[in-house]
């Protein structure tokens, strides 16, 4: 709704009315009763006017400034504000009523006590989309000209009762202030403060603005141009006085050159949500920061469960491909379960496992079998594990020699009586031997010499991590230790491009097509694989739904601290409903406040979880890393603004409904 004020129209303002108020009446509600508080109230005030209402303590004349003014409605009645009604109006039409047309001068002052002299007096100009710069200039110009030029960075707390009354005339007169409402305003005031306050009333009376001064003093009315006098909610009586005189003056337009576009002007309101919001968090620190600890543990929590879970998921895969990255294991012996395990295991051949890797998708294969026999060097005997094993055993497995060479194929072709260690053996049996290559052990009674060394395996699938083991050709262990022509199992490497689970059913049906019958085991790599990734996931996505109710504890938290903030600073989501703040101008001020606080607290607690990983990799070494996950890390970003969206809607909403009259009402 857009309604026209004179300084638009015809220059001949003379007796125009400006306020026009038919039969009006306010009610309030008491228990189950009502109290009526004005009773039929006709009125017209005309451009230029300075009126006093007088009357005693609860006659009307508050409530009656406060409908003149748009801060409240009347029950019933007409009221015309340049022609135009202004009943049934939405809040936020009533607000660009007050925004546009009128400035209020408080008894209490009513500045914001958190910015400074100038920022209170542009911050209707801020709600009415001024130009930044006509908005400071016209700030600082006002004050000047109201003999505060040298006070316009002093917060209120640093001004006289006298200069924050003329603050609060500035700020009045920001927007052009066609009509001046003036409730008491030298009540609180010094005598000497009191007359400087009116000749400046008188002043902008001279210029063309509307005056109307509500006051108990008769000697204050005396000084108006016009008296209205009320009784118990009734005028009693209306006279001009001795001041009245007509004009044509007109107030200086003061938006219509300066305001700035929609979306610039959004941003402006934008940008002192934020600054206020940073102003009461800084005011109340201590409960900011603990209004934050609920969201910064939760945020820390879900972080850091789930770079834990990262990093125990890359350890548990990384120890998996130690033993063979993309392989299958094919083991001799029916399925466990299966009857028929009891006619025996010896049905896997060399042969069986050379028509495997001859297949196009397989890279190598290790046939193998293992024994527990006692070893001897020297003085030393130890029982150990032997393992005979193929050519490309070091292929398939993935481990890697510390010192000397692999086997060949000629190992394989002549039986050769050469070890491969590990480096549990070598701590058995060369505790003070850095290089045992060459040297000669007894593997039960067979003599072997040593061609190589393995580097030190710290998987947590090592299954002879306490067990000295020793490598052979697995087909010297068939003839020379074992006696036999069956191997226990082979591990074949599949070519990676390569679908594992396409090769594993290629290699059943291969083998059960060469035994004529399924007397044997397949495992697949790959399917541990992916059996440790979804377990993992599923432990992460359990322990972080857990710390997701600290979160919820934490944006309860802030709700609740939004609240009592709401409550604290209802006197200031009054003043700038007064000034001309549209519900979601409060609503966005408040909002924006929930926000920070969540937003920094998930900041916080981002930074508390990689804290806690730096502590957790330096104690665990290379053996364990939290590894940080960025999605992680920007969902805990996400999820804090949106709790400080989910929270903090509530507290603002309460805000944005306010009454400003209620509002006004608390200090």
């Amino acid at each position: 709704m857009t309604i026209s004020s004179p300084s638009s129209q015809t220059p001949n303002v003379a007796d125009k009315p400006i306020m026009q108020l038919s039969g009006i009446i306010r009610e309030f509600p008491a228990g189950e009763q009502t109290i009526r508080v004005l009773h039929g109230i006709d009125l017209t005030i005309n451009q230029g006017e300075m009126v006093a209402i007088i009357g005693q303590s609860g006659s009307g004349k508050s409530t009656l400034m406060n409908i003149l003014g748009c801060l409240d409605q009347a029950t019933a009645g007409d009221y015309k504000i340049y022609g135009q009604s202004a009943n049934k109006l939405e809040a936020d039409e009533l607000a660009e009523l007050r925004r546009e047309h009128f400035g209020f001068i408080f008894q209490r002052y009513h500045l914001l006590g958190d910015i400074n002299a100038k920022d209170n007096v542009a911050v209707p100009a801020v709600y009415a989309g001024m130009d930044t710069s006509a908005r400071i200039s016209r700030a600082e110009n006002l004050l000047t000209n109201l003999g505060l030029g040298d006070k316009v960075n002093n917060r209120p707390s640093q001004l006289s009762g006298g200069q924050q009354q003329r603050v609060s005339v500035a700020r009045a007169l920001m927007n052009g202030g066609d009509v001046i409402l003036a409730d008491e305003p030298t009540g609180a005031l010094d005598s000497k403060s009191g007359e400087d306050v009116m000749e400046i009333l008188h002043d902008l009376n001279a210029k063309g603005h509307t005056i109307i001064m509500v006051t108990h003093d008769p000697k204050l009315a005396a000084q108006a141009e016009r008296v209205i006098e009320l009784k118990d909610g009734h005028v009693i009586a209306d006279y001009h006085t001795e001041h009245y005189q007509q004009t044509n003056q007109l107030p200086e337009p003061i938006l219509s050159g300066h305001r700035k576009g929609v979306f610039s002007s959004f941003v402006d309101r934008l940008l002192e949500a934020f600054k206020m919001s940073l102003l009461a968090m800084r005011a109340h620190k201590m409960r900011t920061l603990l209004t934050m600890l609920g969201i910064i543990i939760g945020i820390a929590s879900v972080v850091s469960v789930v770079g834990l879970g990262k990093g125990s998921q890359e350890k548990i895969l990384a120890d998996i491909s130690s033993l063979g990255t993309n392989t299958i294991t094919v083991n001799d012996g029916y399925p466990f379960g299966d009857p028929r395990r009891s006619y025996g295991d010896e049905n896997l051949t060399p042969e069986d496992a050379q028509a495997v890797a001859d297949q196009p998708y397989v890279l190598s294969v290790s046939p193998q079998l293992d024994s527990n026999l006692n070893v001897r060097y020297r003085n030393i005997e130890e029982a150990a594990s032997i393992s005979g094993v193929g050519k490309d055993y070091l292929d398939v497995s993935g481990e890697s020699l510390a010192l000397g060479q692999g086997f060949d194929e000629q190992s394989i072709t002549l039986l050769s009586q050469d070890i491969i260690i590990d480096d549990t053996a070598l701590q058995t049996f060369f505790p003070d031997d850095a290089n045992p290559i060459g040297e000669v052990i007894l593997v039960g009674s067979v003599p072997g010499r040593i061609i190589g060394v393995l580097e030190e395996n710290n998987s947590g699938f090592n299954r002879n991590a306490d067990t000295p083991t020793f490598y052979m050709p697995y087909t010297t262990m068939m003839s020379r230790l074992l006696g036999t022509t069956y191997i226990e199992s082979f591990v074949a490497l599949i070519d990676s491009n390569i679908s594992s689970s396409a090769a594993e059913t290629a290699i059943s049906t291969l083998i059960e097509s060469r035994h004529g019958t399924d007397d044997f085991r397949l495992l697949n790599s790959d399917s541990i694989r992916e059996t440790i990734e979804s377990t993992t996931t599923a432990m992460t996505l359990l322990i972080s739904s857990i710390a997701i109710i600290s979160l919820i504890v934490g944006g309860i938290g802030v709700m609740n601290i939004m609240l009592v903030s709401v409550t604290e600073r209802t006197n200031e989501i009054g003043v700038r409903m007064a000034v001309g703040a549209r519900q979601s101008d409060i609503m966005q001020q408040f909002l924006i406040e929930a926000v920070l606080v969540c937003v920094l607290g998930g900041l916080l607690g981002i930074g508390l979880a990689f804290t806690i990983g730096e502590i957790i990799n330096r104690v665990g070494g290379s053996s364990f890393q939290v590894i940080y996950s960025s999605t992680s890390i920007i969902a805990a970003f996400i999820c804090s603004t949106l709790i400080g969206v989910a929270f903090g809607f509530l507290p603002a909403r309460n805000a944005a409904k306010l009454d400003p009259v209620e509002a006004l009402s608390r200090d």
